[in-house]
């Protein structure tokens, strides 16, 4: 206490309001805690009864009753105030329980009609019908689903026909089958054009797949039209991308014309789109009128090429090298002069349609106006030690840009990388700077054999031997590869393989051991053909063409080539020295003009090059 004037001032009275404030605090703050408790048990007590007594109803075939609660409690949560932070969910989660007991003895009276022929009963109706929009709604949507049902297949007219009857005269479904009823027949008449829409779409067939939705669109309404408006849609949609990105390879492998094709295509399905018309514009940019070509297509063919003239002809010179292989520089000017004299790469199976196993349709060569056709085969491209001694490549690689190389031991024993250093690289290159040597992107046919190796990498366990013998042949270590490294092996093979494809490139045979097909027993033919499609063609994917070793072939109608048609070689390559192509029985065939040393000396190719343009000055061997 304190005395001011003679008064005393009590200092303990403001302390003794605050703790009587916080007590008056802390009891409405518990009364209020309690109001909340008892509201949320009571509101708890509420909603525990709401769900017996809607299945009583049920239960009691009171629909009335049922429907009205089903709407009041919808009511709740429909008009709760926005300001209102109260939780509503047990509300929610009763309206959900509400409709999946309704929606259980719906499915069953849907499925009871569609899978047994049905007709629902009397209290059926009653159900359906009382219950208003919460049967309604689930009906609607399944009705429509059958009739999308119909459009697309999976569903017959009969039984379609049959459901719209049990249902169609429900008050809470008129509305919406009347329409659906009074459309089955127009459905019908839709339904081939729309199966065949949805077939190339699911098969990302786009182009196609818009075209059908687009014509019924024209020819339909109502029902079907607005299906289809939406699935047209999608197929825009899900198209663009995969087609801008097929447009972009297509341009970048100089394959205009099909670029041109695709891209005036999308530049109608998409008009508004500037980076279609500026591809376009590119695309058209490189391309000429194409004319059919009438005459014989020239076939020229190359074996692996000298890399290293100092190795080939100095350090390790063989006769036979001199003989069998053209040299980088000279495949390149014959190149030159090919193109000089307005050549044209093309694929020689766009001369055939082979979609028939038992027969080939012709077709007519089509080529840019004022090209020839021309087309060239890269022979046996597997790669053997023997060859890798003499300043022929040793294996194929990719690069860091993820171009075909490939890869040889210089003479000063150094490997060396590049694409300069083999046929594929050096026509890749060529095209690059002349697109218009290539029909379409086209590059060449490179064949393969098996029994030592696929591109130089041992991809079976079955070549070892073979490729060891080889080694041994040459004075080098034989090898005992594992199966994960021969796995690896078949992996870089495979991303090769891609990359040629994707490319321009076609993949061929020469028989799995090189062997002369000509003087071979029909089983000696059998084995091989089965080991190829074996070890080889399983890299390559199915090929069609077989060029047949050193030009020994087999005339049609014998038994041995049946036999190679029938596994799925249409296209065949012989050897001479003119141009000459001819169809057959089931199959194409073609003559091929060996480019060696040999040749070079002695045949006359003056109708492609002049041989002292061509040939390499490096070689001991003088014209």
């Amino acid at each position: 206490m304190m005395e001011f004037g003679g008064n005393r001032v009590s200092m303990d009275r403001p302390r003794s309001i605050g703790m009587w404030a916080l007590i008056v605090l802390s009891f409405v703050s518990l009364i209020a805690m309690l109001s909340i408790m008892i509201y949320v048990r009571n509101d708890n007590e509420r909603l525990a009864g709401v769900m017996p007594e809607f299945e009583q109803a049920l239960e009691e075939k009171d629909y009335a009753k049922a429907l009205s609660m089903y709407r009041k409690m919808n009511d709740i949560i429909i008009n709760r105030d926005p300001g209102d932070d109260s939780d509503i969910t047990g509300e929610y989660e009763i309206l959900s329980q509400m409709e999946a007991v309704v929606n259980e003895r719906v499915v069953q009276i849907e499925q009871k009609i569609r899978d047994e022929r049905y007709t629902p009963t009397v209290d059926d109706i009653a159900f359906l019908e009382g219950l208003s929009e919460l049967t309604g709604a689930r009906m609607t949507v399944w009705l429509t689903g059958l009739c999308e049902e119909f459009l697309l297949g999976t569903i017959e007219k009969p039984t379609l026909v049959f459901i719209f009857e049990q249902l169609g005269g429900l008050s809470n479904l008129q509305a919406a089958t009347h329409p659906l009823r009074t459309e089955i027949d127009e459905i019908e008449l839709s339904r081939g054009d729309v199966q065949t829409a949805e077939q190339m779409f699911a098969n990302g067939e786009y182009i196609e797949a818009v075209d059908y939705y687009e014509y019924v669109l024209e020819n339909s309404s109502g029902f079907v039209h607005n299906f289809v408006s939406e699935r047209l849609e999608n197929c825009k949609s899900e198209m663009y991308r995969p087609m801008m990105e097929k447009a972009d390879h297509m341009l970048s492998n100089f394959q205009y014309y099909s670029a041109e094709e695709l891209l005036s295509d999308l530049a109608r399905i998409f008009p508004d789109d500037q980076i279609i018309q500026s591809n376009l514009f590119v695309a058209t940019s490189n391309t000429s009128p194409v004319v059919n070509y009438q005459g014989v297509v020239e076939v020229v063919c190359v074996k692996p090429l000298i890399a290293d003239t100092e190795v080939a002809f100095e350090i390790n010179y063989v006769a036979s090298t001199d003989s069998y292989y053209l040299t980088t520089s000279e495949f390149r000017a014959v190149l030159d002069s090919l193109y000089e004299k307005n050549y044209c790469l093309i694929d020689p199976a766009s001369m055939v349609d082979m979609e028939n196993p038992d027969f080939l349709n012709i077709r007519d060569v089509v080529i840019p106006k004022g090209k020839k056709p021309l087309v060239i085969v890269l022979e046996d491209f597997s790669y053997t030690p023997a060859q890798s001694q003499v300043g022929v490549c040793q294996r194929l690689v990719l690069n860091d840009m993820g171009q075909v190389c490939g890869e040889y031991v210089g003479a000063s024993g150094q490997v060396v990388v590049s694409r300069n250093s083999e046929a594929i690289g050096i026509l890749d290159a060529f095209i690059e700077e002349h697109p218009d040597f290539s029909y379409n992107g086209v590059k060449g046919v490179i064949s393969l054999t098996g029994y030592q190796s696929v591109f130089g990498y041992i991809t079976d366990q079955d070549q070892v031997d073979d490729r060891n013998a080889a080694l041994t042949s040459v004075g080098l270590p034989e090898i005992a590869p594992t199966d994960a490294e021969i796995e690896k092996n078949r992996e870089s093979v495979i991303e090769i393989v891609d990359k040629l494809k994707s490319s321009g490139w076609i993949l061929a045979s020469s028989t799995y051991g090189f062997i002369n097909c000509k003087h071979c027993e029909w089983e000696v033919i059998r084995s091989d053909t089965e080991k190829w499609l074996d070890q080889v063609g399983s890299l390559t994917g199915p090929v069609c063409m077989l060029v047949y070793p050193n030009g020994d072939f087999v005339p049609g109608s014998d038994s041995r080539c049946i036999y190679l048609k029938e596994h799925g070689f249409r296209i065949f390559f012989g050897v001479g020295p003119s141009a000459y192509n001819t169809y057959g029985d089931n199959y194409l065939y073609f003559d091929r003009c060996m480019l060696n040393g040999d040749t070079l000396r002695n045949v006359d190719y003056s109708r492609l090059f002049q041989v002292e343009e061509v040939y390499d000055g490096k070689r001991k061997k003088g014209l």
